[in-house]
């Protein structure tokens, strides 16, 4: 454990992209195998499983400690993380373990799940007196189920590359399915994920493995810059940017998986998908989308929600929320990987492949000039969809987010916005864990008559006084952390310490005084929010210094874009 907190603690204290494969490669040299594949696993992105409440984690962390709740809180409140403040509170006594990390995870963390509270209680505390400050502050992330990282994946994979000598692009294949929490990181998986072998074709994968996902960039061109950056449009491909969850689709052995770009395993949970891929050639991979669908359209994103984490379907769940898979792409053919091949050579196997089969492929869109292609993106809401996707029609299927292997790009629509009202704040993570950046958003329950009329709802929450019923008052709506810049980020956490009305735990209401402009992807109705809506995505765009409190939207102006 204390070589995978040291590690921890060097990823966490750099921005430096050279010093975190540098830390990560002399971690993978001196760990064992079975070590090395749960830090594989965390820093790639797996979530530990919270084994202990944070309440329990707070009283314990008293109780050692020796002091009140209330001395807990205001170092709280100064730190701005708890597994932080817990580290620095507890005795500095310790008798350090060198236990590894895998013990530790699969023997001692694991195990506290179920557990009785003194049990827990017990060993938990026993677990800290092993542990300097750095594993202390590791520990309590992984059983709180906090853990986050500053590395991508695909970091993790080129420090794996340079480690075992391994092309980064087989890594990343062999990756494919390692976070799927049902089968638990291994030294067997660590080995054959580092196992040098002579040629690509001497990787025996599980038949059910998906490959890994191309990303696409952002296009953020004018329309006037699209002929010089793009070209001509007969080079490109293009669809419809479909709202659903991205997944692959595989059919080898008799036998259909269905991955989704999160690398988990939901065949259970979409049997329809399931049966329309049973007619599939042996040895084939597509890549689509799961998605909603009512009729001849798209249905609404908040609609597929109704299935997500779901593990029991019956009737009325699978008629309310019936979903089905849009192809777009293959990856494998006959039994053959054919991601080297052409964009143009890959929708014509893609065609062949779903010939005899009641999946959807993802229609093409022919016009003469961009220009046209913009227009026909202002029907995009209407018709249920994000955007366009181009895509070249010379290139071939890339790993990640890469330029190398070819080039996709995503023309979304522009998103919806708001100007609101900030109401609450809290601390971020990380580096941020001392600014308060993170928002909650209101609107007016009704236009105000005026600027005075605003004003008294802003003195009368000044005073505590409870909202009366039909009165104008500010209705929160949203939460929303990024979009703003560092600089920013201070300024707003200067006016909220100033205008600081209540303290909830780590939350502050704040005195209403900032209007910032919102934009989200999505809206839908919500009967679990106060507002009766939510939103999809939200950021802050800018902050309105420009606009007075009383000239923020209102709940109606929320409800008009439903119907957009």
């Amino acid at each position: 454990m204390k070589h995978f907190s040291r590690l921890f603690t060097e990823l966490d204290s750099t921005t430096s992209t050279n010093a975190k494969l540098a830390a990560m490669q002399h971690y993978f040299a001196q760990a064992s195998p079975q070590d090395a594949a749960w830090a594989v696993y965390f820093l790639s992105g797996g979530k530990p499983r919270q084994v202990v409440k944070t309440a329990s984690l707070r009283a314990l962390a008293c109780q050692a400690a020796g002091i009140e709740d209330w001395l807990f809180e205001a170092c709280y409140q100064a730190v701005g993380d708890l597994a932080e403040t817990i580290a620095y509170v507890l005795p500095l006594d310790f008798a350090a373990s060198d236990i590894g990390l895998a013990v530790w995870v699969e023997q001692r963390l694991l195990p506290l799940r179920g557990l009785d509270d003194d049990e827990v209680a017990q060993r938990v505390t026993g677990f800290w007196r092993e542990l300097d400050s750095q594993g202390r502050f590791l520990l309590i992330k992984l059983v709180g189920g906090g853990f986050r990282v500053g590395v991508s994946k695909l970091l993790v994979q080129r420090a794996l590359a340079a480690h075992s000598g391994v092309d980064a692009k087989r890594i990343a294949q062999r990756m494919m399915g390692y976070l799927d929490a049902k089968a638990l990181p291994s030294a067997s998986k660590f080995i054959a994920l580092t196992a040098i072998n002579e040629s690509a074709g001497d990787d025996i994968l599980d038949a059910g493995q998906p490959y890994p996902f191309f990303l696409a960039h952002p296009l953020d061109a004018s329309l006037a810059d699209f002929d010089a950056r793009l070209g001509s449009v007969d080079d490109w491909q293009v669809e419809w940017k479909y709202d659903g969850i991205r997944g692959q689709i595989v059919k080898r052995a008799g036998e259909v998986w269905l991955w989704s770009r999160g690398e988990e395993l939901v065949t259970e949970r979409f049997p329809e998908i399931v049966a329309l891929a049973s007619g599939l050639p042996d040895g084939t991979v597509l890549d689509g989308e799961i998605m909603a669908w009512a009729g001849n359209a798209p249905a609404p994103f908040a609609v597929l929600q109704q299935r997500i984490g779901r593990k029991t379907l019956g009737r009325k769940i699978l008629a309310d929320a019936p979903v089905t898979f849009m192809a777009y792409d293959v990856l494998e053919a006959y039994a053959q990987d054919i991601r080297m091949q052409s964009q143009r050579a890959r929708r014509q196997l893609l065609q062949q492949v779903l010939s005899g089969t009641a999946l959807k492929l993802s229609p093409i869109e022919r016009l003469a000039t961009w220009a046209d292609f913009a227009a026909l993106r202002t029907e995009s809401r209407a018709r249920g969809v994000e955007g366009f996707m181009l895509k070249r029609l010379d290139a071939a299927y890339g790993t990640g987010r890469t330029k190398a292997d070819g080039l996709w790009w995503k023309w979304k629509i522009e998103p919806m916005t708001i100007d609101c009202v900030l109401i609450y704040a809290q601390a971020g993570h990380g580096r941020r864990a001392s600014l308060y950046t993170d928002y909650t958003f209101a609107v007016w329950s009704r236009q105000p008559v005026d600027a005075l009329e605003a004003q008294a709802v802003v003195q009368a929450i000044e005073k505590r006084e409870p909202a009366k019923e039909g009165a104008l008052q500010l209705v929160a709506f949203a939460k929303a952390y990024s979009g703003l810049t560092d600089e920013e980020f201070k300024q707003i956490d200067s006016v909220i310490r100033k205008t600081t009305l209540e303290k909830f735990g780590p939350v502050r209401s704040v005195k209403p005084t900032l209007v910032f402009e919102l934009g989200f992807e999505g809206i839908h109705k919500s009967p679990r929010h106060k507002s009766g809506i939510a939103v999809r995505f939200p950021r802050m765009l800018r902050i309105r210094a420009d606009k007075p409190l009383h000239e923020a939207n209102t709940l109606n102006d929320l409800e008009m874009l439903l119907n957009l």
